[in-house]
């Protein structure tokens, strides 16, 4: 499969969620005219310090955009696969377009349950108080267990790189495991902060 791709760190697109963005360069002006003309599939990927692009990133899929009076686009994309990039193409337009191979997320439902809901929502309650992050907890407590995690990966202020540990997790239970650890790092790093101050 051959995707246009969207380069840009710390706007990681997981699957089953959605992105806005604001297009305005010409060069991805094109990149959206191209993906409206065919599968409207657009690839979310970072790259490394060197600009190097990881090896994983994001479908998106166009399910709503819209033009401004001063030739911008407002598209919302919708999360479908991460993937796999084979090869960076030749390059016929001002965009990168890559060959990608489609990467299966396994949702592994038995693994879920309300002790894990629970445990997370409290060790997120840690993580958005010491950072003093304005969110009301309750808000997010009925959604659908998947997409809290994901939910949370997208919002909360990580880094790219922990980021893009999200994204390459395999299944549901280590992503799970990961958004855990990720979390109880940075609430002892922000408490051992304050402790030295």
């Amino acid at each position: 499969m051959e995707i246009p791709i969207f380069p840009l760190n710390g706007a990681v697109l997981f699957p089953g969620t959605s992105l806005p963005l604001n297009i305005f360069e010409k060069r991805y002006i094109e990149m959206v005219d191209y993906a409206l003309s065919k599968e409207r599939c657009i690839g979310m990927i970072q790259s490394d310090k060197k600009n190097k692009l990881y090896n994983v990133g994001c479908i998106g899929k166009i399910h709503s955009f819209s033009e401004t009076t001063d030739g911008r686009y407002l598209i919302s994309l919708q999360g479908t696969n991460c993937f796999k990039v084979k090869k960076e193409l030749d390059k016929k337009h001002k965009f990168r377009l890559i060959e990608v191979e489609i990467l299966n997320f396994v949702e592994d439902k038995n693994f879920i349950n309300e002790k894990q809901k629970n445990n997370l929502l409290k060790k997120y309650k840690q993580y958005i108080e010491v950072k003093k992050i304005d969110l009301n907890i309750e808000e997010i407590q009925n959604i659908d267990f998947n997409q809290i995690i994901k939910f949370i990966a997208m919002i909360s202020p990580f880094s790219d790189l922990e980021k893009q540990a999200l994204l390459e997790t395999k299944n549901l239970s280590d992503f799970y495991k990961k958004l855990q650890s990720i979390l109880e790092l940075e609430i002892v790093e922000d408490n051992n902060g304050k402790t030295i101050n």
